[in-house]
């Protein structure tokens, strides 16, 4: 996204209906927008730990939708709705729970957030009873909290290994638009946030080029990227990054990332450029060492021959290790450095498995047990997933069998 470091917004603007309803918008400060949907949400005689997990459950959700610009990149004038179809349960006008508020002022500016991402989670939820959802039960943490649990432990058996960011900066809720278009020899930082986007954007739409250097500087190559991305989705393609192209860039990157959801792929690093670095060798350090062993680390959770190696960015013994691991897998000389061709092949497959969602227990179901036994090429073909690995290598001349209709 294109603002790296989360803040808390001094206020909040509510459309009252669904999104495309015709309601008012309200504004309201967004400690006050988080009293009036926790009073609406939970019941104020609960235990302390389940309305404090509730309320940080809240808090983060909406936090995540400004982080996101989910509404306003879609031309709408406001931040959130108040229908809990989409959102969450806002009352305009409604009074607060003296208990509920005190907890409020505590918590309006911490969130829950995956290790390693930025972006606040879209902490999901719902009543447990008679609606029920993949994130937090709000029933299910009541009775989790009357069993002893505190609220970060409750937050962790439905949400899963997260943490707390406490006392976020509050400042006013701008736009992350620059103001002016951006185009050919323009440079700075919203430059990098364009050449950034479009490719990762690109690695879901191959058809636009990716910048192979991202350096901040507008020149040809991010040029002829943005066009293509103007062609493809129907925007004047000027080359020139306005508003309208800018939060297309805003809308296409939440959407590929998944930014906005429960599954999030997570905005890691903040903001990793994927293309191919100088050489990596022993003793280097520094950000690209650690994209390099975050992507080591997910294909050691496939591949049984690669080892474990930690996210540190310095490239030690270990790290090596894993680099040798994988050469040796994807058949390479076995260096231990990696060049282009090493990381063209670790890039390759940690983008089939991050991307297309092999790390979802929902889309990749398989058991630690079947994880031991199974060699990790078959163990891909045993799920139902359509664009699983087939459970043997492709090579060319290969070609699906002829199926035999047979006519009833």
């Amino acid at each position: 996204m294109p603002t790296v470091i989360p803040f808390v917004p001094q206020s909040i603007t509510v459309h009252l209906g669904a999104p495309s309803a015709s309601a008012a918008n309200v504004t309201v400060p967004f400690a006050d927008y988080v009293k009036n949907v926790a009073s609406s949400e939970i019941y104020p005689t609960w235990e302390e730990s389940a309305l404090r997990a509730n309320i940080l459950a809240i808090v983060s959700f909406a936090l995540n939708r400004v982080y996101t610009e989910f509404y306003r990149s879609r031309g709408y004038d406001f931040d959130i709705t108040s229908s809990t179809a989409y959102d969450q349960f806002f009352v305009n006008g409604r009074s607060y729970f003296d208990n509920v508020a005190r907890i409020v002022d505590d918590l309006f500016n911490d969130y829950l957030r995956r290790p390693g991402f930025v972006e606040p989670l879209a902490a999901k939820f719902c009543n447990g009873t008679t609606v029920t959802c993949e994130g937090l039960s709000q029933w299910g943490s009541q009775n989790l909290a009357r069993q002893g649990y505190s609220s970060t432990q409750i937050l962790r058996s439905y949400y899963g290994n997260v943490e707390i960011v406490t006392n976020a900066p509050i400042r006013g809720n701008t736009s992350s638009y620059p103001g002016t278009a951006l185009r050919r020899g323009s440079s700075g930082p919203n430059v990098v946030v364009i050449q950034v986007s479009l490719n990762r954007i690109s690695q879901n739409y191959p058809a636009i080029p990716k910048v192979p250097t991202v350096d901040g500087i507008f020149g040809s190559r991010t040029e002829a990227s943005v066009k293509k991305f103007q062609e493809i989705f129907n925007l004047t393609p000027d080359g020139i990054v306005g508003k309208a192209t800018w939060y297309a860039l805003v809308r296409l990157y939440t959407a590929v990332t998944s930014l906005s959801e429960l599954r999030s792929q997570g905005q890691q690093f903040y903001a990793i450029n994927w293309s191919y670095p100088d050489p990596l060798q022993q003793g280097d350090t520094g950000d690209k060492i650690r994209h390099l062993q975050y992507m080591l680390s997910v294909l050691a959770a496939f591949i049984p021959q690669i080892p474990e190696v930690a996210v540190d960015g310095i490239f030690g013994p270990r790290t090596r290790d894993a680099v040798l691991a994988a050469q040796r897998w994807f058949g390479l000389p076995e260096t231990g450095q990696v060049d282009d061709d090493t990381w063209d092949e670790i890039y390759d497959q940690f983008s089939g498995i991050e991307n297309i969602g092999l790390r979802s227990r929902e889309t990749f179901p398989y058991t630690a047990a079947e994880a031991a036994k199974t060699p990790p090429r078959s163990r891909y073909s045993r799920t139902t997933t359509m664009t699983q690995f087939p459970g043997n290598d492709l090579r060319v001349g290969n070609q699906d069998p002829v199926r035999q209709e047979v006519v009833r």
